[in-house]
């Protein structure tokens, strides 16, 4: 419908929807060159680049199942991947541990002449294939039994036709991935950061004069702790919807955007891959219900449920259920773990509690929960906490054993480059102004590396036992 409008931008280059399609079609001859067959599952791994929905788009043109895999993975974890997928092949680039059979080099395709004009029309069921579990340690595939078809079914939130994206995650991350290939369906422009760096958000979102962005709570507060000067220079005036998702955002960040793009402007879901449940808050309701992530969608039930699977009351936490009209386990199949289904509910394995108008609020991910003295600590309150102090970008609350409470908290703190490091008794006692008793960090470390990936990910696991050998 709109051949010469543009599609795909990333450092500056932009290709039309015509150009895109037909280097995809090509793409996808290429792949049925290789022997890829319909129903044939394709791992896609490589940095932030049109290729990467380029080849999304010509697995799905020939009926085979695309499956993101993160690039950044160790060896270890990324061959402990394909080997749960069994994919036909993988498409990447050429430094990717795999052997020659397996690999299709994006940087190296053969037939660069190949037919680009369109392919048969075809399906596929599963519609993709996701990864996870880093954060835990222990990996699993998330299989996706919605169809490759584009339909009302793949809408997103305030997410209408032919917008202009930003895009600043990495791509083999579900939501970015998911966000992006059905907005280009809807004949939106995705513009796609090859890396995020706060300030060249703010270019691009004035260069491209972008309505629509996905963002995590780790970006919003980089952005949000730039000097104010800085952000001046910049016009944020053409957003439309700002939406963020994927981890708990601090309320002073929070407020903060609400005061730069508007209550009727920010929005944030709280779901997942597996399409569990999902709830949504705009700016407006969230200033009336702080701290909240919103209330169920149509047609889904929020249950909040203790150890025992007894309904809790109300304002009391304990584990977040949904109960869906479409039934538990229609929306995802798991590869290598177990579903936390009980009957018609199903769950993330977070914990929050409910207030008196259905809204919800998180607490924390049931395995991210610590134990001090036989009460339960949630880290992420913890974290907002030290995290809305100045010179701080990320926290990560951890617990440490220790023999007369079972666990201490130790903060593992991320400073902004170029600040001093502070004394710790000092910073341990300006926290302790807020928090009060368990919820009160013992120890404290500071370091100027990522703690946070792009997606707003911590790996708790990886953190705790490095520190405990």
């Amino acid at each position: 419908a709109t051949p010469e409008r543009p599609a795909f931008s990333i450092a500056g280059q932009t290709q039309t929807f015509q150009e895109f399609d037909r280097t995809a079609n090509r793409l996808a001859r290429n792949l049925l060159e290789r022997g890829v067959q319909q129903g044939d599952r394709i791992a896609i791994s490589m940095q932030n680049r049109a290729a990467y929905l380029q080849s999304a788009f010509a697995v799905w043109k020939i009926g085979a199942t695309p499956c993101p895999v993160s690039h950044r993975l160790s060896e270890t974890e990324f061959l402990s991947i394909i080997a749960m997928l069994k994919p036909r092949l993988v498409v990447g680039e050429s430094w990717l541990p795999v052997s020659h059979d397996l690999l299709f080099d994006v940087d190296n395709p053969p037939g660069l002449l190949l037919d680009g004009s369109p392919l048969p029309a075809l399906a596929i069921s599963p519609g993709k294939i996701a990864h996870s579990g880093g954060s835990t340690g222990q990996p699993k595939l998330i299989v996706d039994p919605m169809a490759s078809v584009y339909g009302p079914d793949k809408e997103g939130c305030r997410r209408g036709p032919r917008l202009t994206l930003l895009n600043p995650g990495p791509l083999y991350h579900s939501a970015p991935f998911n966000t992006t290939a059905m907005a280009l369906a809807q004949g939106t422009h995705i513009v796609c950061l090859e890396k995020f760096e706060a300030i060249e958000w703010l270019k691009t979102v004035e260069r491209y004069k972008v309505d629509y962005a996905y963002i995590v709570p780790t970006m919003m507060a980089r952005i949000a702790k730039l000097p104010p000067a800085t952000i001046a220079k910049y016009d944020l005036s053409s957003i439309k919807t700002l939406l963020h998702m994927a981890a708990p955002c601090a309320p002073d960040i929070k407020r903060w955007w609400i005061d730069c793009v508007g209550p009727e402007q920010l929005w944030e879901v709280y779901g997942g891959t597996e399409r569990i449940g999902a709830t949504f808050i705009s700016g407006s309701e969230w200033l009336k219900h702080p701290g909240s992530v919103g209330k169920a969608s149509a047609g889904q039930e929020i249950i909040i449920t203790d150890d025992t699977g007894r309904r809790v009351a109300q304002g009391e936490i304990g584990e977040i259920h949904f109960r869906k009209k479409t039934g538990a386990g229609t929306s995802y199949t798991y590869i290598g773990a177990d579903t936390r289904i009980k009957g018609d509910i199903d769950s993330f394995g977070d914990m929050g509690w409910l207030d008196q108008d259905g809204y919800l609020y998180i607490a924390d991910r049931r395995t991210d929960m610590i134990l001090i003295g036989g009460v339960n600590i949630y880290p992420a309150e913890i974290e907002a906490v030290i995290e809305s102090q100045p010179d701080v970008l990320a926290c990560a609350v951890i617990g440490l054993p220790d023999p007369d409470m079972g666990n201490c908290l130790h903060a593992i703190v991320e400073l902004k480059p170029g600040t001093r490091t502070p004394d710790a008794a000092h910073f341990l006692q300006q926290a302790e102004k807020t928090l009060s008793g368990l919820k009160r960090p013992r120890s404290v470390e500071f370091t100027y590396d990522r703690l946070r990936d792009d997606s707003g990910k911590l790996r708790r696991t990886a953190l705790r036992a490095k520190r405990i050998g």
